[in-house]
């Protein structure tokens, strides 16, 4: 059933049709035309053996021979062809016949040959050619085309003396020459067998040619057309048909082609469009995650610097009155000349006491440095100059553990907007944890980038030391947080560095490789910029 609805069976049967109608209409009328053309040829020799007959028995007539025109008219309807020949009167009485059996019957004047002329009031004296002939069925089966031909009655016959007819007569009798038409018959049907046989061959042939024709020019294009469309449903897009057909189906293959590479097209840029949108998505996912750590770190920072402004207020005084009796109890003891072992063991814990004490305050005030929310006055500053003052205070420490430093700054002198007494102990700060990062020797190289006068001033500051772990980078602006040997520092430098940063309206990053160095960006708002031009309202009212 399936092969009924395909293009092939639809076109099988309509050019076995079209073949079809074409060879039956050509056969009809071709054996059409035959069976009229031998009908014809009948015709013609029926009237001709009349004629015959008549012209060859004219003269035996005149004398009255009857015996040599029965003859003549016997030998006559012997011919191959003849079926019989027979003489009848006006009156329908046979007076000859070539079968003897029918001499001397009647013949019914109301048949289908007499009745043109005696249907009449008045039977007609002549009748044209084509109303002379009938045609009927023997009992043998075979067809008689029978033909009358009225014998008139002429001068001679009149002026004859032997049997003249009265000249009032114009029709003595009729001729009745009757011809088989069963080799018509017989070829007309071996005609039809043979038209047939062309025929039926004929379309077999023209089917099996319009098969093949149809199979290459038609059919095999449409099932490649249709292989490829397949393969496009599956998603091959690099498929290309090659039909070099200058017919439609040429041009329907050049534009299938040209839309397969359309869909190509389209499709890389949607792969391209979605690569690019999942990068922008993790993209912003990952800004939105450090934005998101940020406020995290600046919430945490701030309850961490309430808490210390706390803490510090708290103990700040206490620790003054504790380094102040230490260092007057052992100032009265120095007094003393003369002064015991346990004297001088005391004088020794009130040193120490005292130096703990003044310890205890420097973190204390880092801790308030830490938690301070204001600035001092702002001013327009040179980075160049802030980084040079921070490099003099640094160069013994520099010296001495066999660091190198460097400095790239921009030919023009790059400005900020800010506390320079500040900047300067955010870089000395840094400065000092790049030397501590870097035992062996070193580089710390310090340099500023500003993409334009109104972009913000990044000043970087790297060095090539031990690095920082990767799990450590998240918790490095944080309190007392410390990746030192325990008792070497108590953690505030980096949070200090951070909180200065943070106040002058900027932010602090941090790149870091183990055994590579660290590089730590500071960036600043650009003094043209809004941020920058409003940082000294928002800190003189906090200050009130």
């Amino acid at each position: 059933m399936r092969f009924i609805h395909t293009l092939r069976f639809r076109l099988l049967v309509g050019s076995l049709s079209l073949v079809s109608m074409l060879f039956g209409a050509y056969s009809y009328f071709t054996i059409r035309f035959h069976s009229d053309q031998m009908m014809n040829f009948v015709l013609g020799s029926a009237a001709r053996i009349g004629e015959l007959i008549k012209n060859a028995t004219h003269y035996s007539m005149l004398l009255n021979r009857k015996e040599d025109v029965y003859h003549i008219i016997s030998m006559i309807g012997h011919q191959p062809g003849v079926e019989g020949i027979r003489i009848y009167n006006k009156r329908g009485e046979i007076t000859f016949s070539t079968d003897s059996t029918e001499k001397g019957t009647v013949v019914d004047l109301h048949a289908e040959a007499c009745t043109v002329c005696h249907d009449q009031a008045k039977p007609l004296e002549s009748l044209p050619t084509t109303n002379r002939t009938r045609i009927y069925e023997t009992s043998h089966g075979h067809r008689i085309l029978g033909m009358i031909n009225p014998i008139r009655n002429e001068p001679q016959c009149t002026q004859s003396g032997c049997h003249s007819h009265p000249a009032e007569r114009t029709v003595l009798g009729v001729l009745d020459v009757r011809m088989s038409l069963a080799e018509v018959d017989a070829s007309l049907a071996e005609e039809k067998k043979q038209l047939a046989f062309v025929s039926l061959l004929a379309i077999v042939v023209t089917g099996t040619l319009s098969i093949i024709f149809l199979g290459v020019l038609v059919l095999r294009p449409v099932r490649t057309l249709k292989e490829g469309t397949q393969q496009i449903r599956q998603g091959n897009l690099d498929l290309s048909i090659s039909l070099d057909s200058k017919t439609e189906i040429g041009e329907l293959a050049r534009s299938f082609n040209e839309m397969v590479l359309s869909l190509k097209r389209e499709h890389e840029e949607n792969e391209q469009w979605a690569r690019t949108l999942e990068d922008r998505v993790k993209q912003k996912s990952e800004e939105l995650k450090r934005i998101h750590d940020q406020i995290l770190q600046i919430e945490k920072m701030a309850s961490l610097g309430k808490l210390s402004a706390t803490v510090a207020h708290e103990l700040n005084n206490p620790l003054e009155a504790i380094l102040t009796y230490a260092k007057v109890l052992a100032k009265r003891l120095r007094k003393i000349e003369v002064r015991t072992d346990l004297q001088n063991e005391l004088l020794n814990d009130l040193d120490l006491i005292a130096g703990e004490a003044s310890r205890c305050g420097t973190i204390v005030k880092n801790l308030l440095l830490f938690s301070k929310k204001q600035v001092g006055e702002l001013a327009i500053a040179s980075v160049r100059g802030i980084v040079e003052k921070a490099e003099q205070l640094m160069r013994h420490h520099f010296a001495i553990s066999n660091v190198r430093f460097e400095m790239k700054l921009p030919v023009h002198d790059v400005m900020i907007l800010c506390d320079e007494q500040q900047i300067q102990q955010a870089l000395v700060a840094l400065f000092v944890n790049a030397v501590e990062a870097m035992p062996d020797g070193g580089t710390l190289t310090v340099g500023v980038v500003q993409e334009s006068p109104d972009a913000a001033v990044k000043l970087k500051v790297s060095d090539t030391g031990v690095g920082i772990a990767e799990e450590d980078l998240r918790q490095i602006f944080e309190p007392f947080f410390s990746t030192k040997k325990t008792g070497v520092g108590v953690g505030l430098g980096l949070s200090v560095v951070y909180g200065i940063v943070e106040r002058h309206g900027g932010s602090i990053s941090v790149q870091s490789t183990l055994s590579q160095g660290t590089t730590f960006t500071l960036s600043f708002p650009s003094p043209r910029s809004e941020t920058a031009l409003e940082t000294p309202t928002q800190e003189l009212n906090t200050r009130h």
